[in-house]
C-alpha cells in the first residue's frame, strides 16, 4: 500500500504512474501548457507582489511561445471572474455550515457585514492564486500541447 504524504509524493506517484504530469497538475502549478516542465513566471512564489505578474516569453524548456498574440491574456478575467464568484459562493456556503452548526450566528440577510467581511478577506489571502491560475487555465485551453 502506498502512502501519498504531501503534493511532491503525488506528483513523482503519477509521474511514475503515466511518465508524465496531468494537465490538471500543470495547470494547477503553472507549469507550460506544451510540455508540462517549466513554470510560466520569471517568480515562483506567491505572495512576491512585485513579481506577481511577471511572465516568460518562452518555455524554458521546449521554446514555446507563452504570448501567441498581444491581450491574449484579456480572456483570463472571464476565468478569473469566475473563480471569484466561486470563492464567494464557498464562503456564503461556509458561513452557512458554521451557523448549522451552531458556531457563528448568521443569516445572509441579517448579518451582512459578516458575510462581506469574510468575503473580502477570503479574496485579499487568495487573489495571488487566483490571478495567476486565472492566466494558467487561459493558456492551457488554447496553447497546443507538444506530443
Amino acid at each position: 500500500m502506498i502512502f501519498i504524504t504531501y503534493k511532491k509524493d503525488t506528483e513523482k506517484y503519477f509521474r511514475r504512474m503515466t511518465g508524465k504530469k496531468s494537465i490538471l497538475t500543470s495547470t494547477l502549478t503553472f507549469q507550460c501548457p506544451a510540455c508540462n516542465q517549466s513554470s510560466m513566471y520569471e517568480n515562483p512564489s506567491l505572495y512576491a507582489l512585485k513579481d506577481l505578474g511577471k511572465f516568460k516569453s518562452k518555455c524554458d524548456a521546449c521554446g514555446t511561445n507563452l504570448h501567441p498574440e498581444s491581450g491574449f491574456y484579456f480572456g483570463a478575467a472571464y476565468v478569473s471572474w469566475g473563480l471569484t464568484v466561486a470563492l464567494w459562493v464557498s464562503v456564503l456556503i461556509a458561513l452557512k455550515i458554521f451557523d448549522a452548526f451552531g458556531w457563528i450566528e448568521f443569516g445572509f440577510l441579517t448579518n451582512p457585514i459578516t458575510f462581506l467581511t469574510t468575503g473580502v478577506i477570503a479574496t485579499i489571502v487568495v487573489f495571488p492564486y487566483l490571478y495567476r491560475l486565472s492566466r494558467s487555465v487561459w493558456a492551457h485551453m488554447f496553447i497546443k500541447t507538444l506530443a
